[in-house]
């Protein structure tokens, strides 16, 4: 069974102030770290990584980064490395989002060295992959995002990526766009890469990967795609800027945790 996992991206969004309300909350609600819920990860802007890894220390919610640069260190003014995400308690980092894909350039190889990076660290990583509007109407979605997965995992140690790297379909499309792929839509394309995960590491390891789906993900449609046999979860973002919204996708996210035979 593979448990799904609901993450807050929040992007360049809150204060110190709103964090410490939402972490609050969050924390509260979580409670037990062993109960057998879904599992819940926040990742905020960098500069306000250390109050939420503090904020929630012994919950059971995963603190990551947005992104990651790929050196060790270096003269490399404005980045930040994996080593250094660990360094302030973080366990997971982004790798391969569409905005740094499409606002700043990163490519499929960056992505990789990213996510290489970071596992180097120590962090386990959300790589992200999906199809541009232009290349879904050409009809090349499966051929992008095959594209996008050999390039973040071919070569991978089976265990590593079974245990430790989470993809995000998230079709560009739909991303702050309130369009969401249909159900049907992102059960097609999970599949499909799950099918091709086997090829690439063995049925075990594509059984045992985490596949979220992220673009325009909110409370009155997550339960129709959690309840897809190949959707594990969702990478949210604006509906997770208010504990409250974020809370009720959390809800139903153990929801279908409990539901789930998968």
């Amino acid at each position: 069974m593979r448990t799904p996992f609901i993450a807050a991206n929040w992007k360049m969004n809150l204060d110190r102030a709103a964090i410490a309300d939402f972490c609050r909350a969050l924390r509260a609600f979580a409670g037990d770290p062993a109960r057998p819920l879904a599992r819940l990860g926040v990742f905020p802007p960098s500069v306000y990584l250390a109050q939420v890894v503090e904020a929630l220390a012994g919950s059971s919610v995963a603190v990551g980064a947005q992104t990651c640069h790929p050196a060790r260190d270096g003269a490399f003014t404005g980045e930040v490395s994996a080593r250094m995400l660990r360094d302030v308690g973080a366990s997971h980092v982004l790798a391969g989002h569409s905005e740094r894909r499409q606002l700043f350039g990163e490519t499929d190889s960056g992505a990789r060295a990213r996510l290489d990076a970071a596992l180097a660290a120590g962090l386990d990583v959300i790589a992200c992959l999906g199809e541009t509007l232009a290349e879904r109407r050409a009809g090349r979605t499966l051929e992008v995002v095959d594209r996008q997965l050999d390039a973040l995992v071919q070569g991978l140690p089976a265990e590593t990526l079974a245990a430790r790297v989470t993809l995000a379909y998230e079709p560009v499309w739909a991303i702050g766009t309130g369009v969401t792929a249909t159900p049907a839509e992102a059960q097609a394309v999970h599949a499909h890469l799950r099918a091709r995960l086997a090829r690439l590491a063995g049925e075990p390891v594509a059984r045992r990967v985490l596949v979220q789906y992220g673009g325009s993900v909110k409370p009155d449609n997550v339960s129709e795609l959690l309840a897809c046999p190949d959707v594990d979860g969702a990478l949210v973002g604006g509906a997770s800027l208010h504990f409250k919204s974020f809370e009720a996708l959390a809800r139903l996210g153990r929801a279908a945790a409990s539901g789930s035979t998968r």
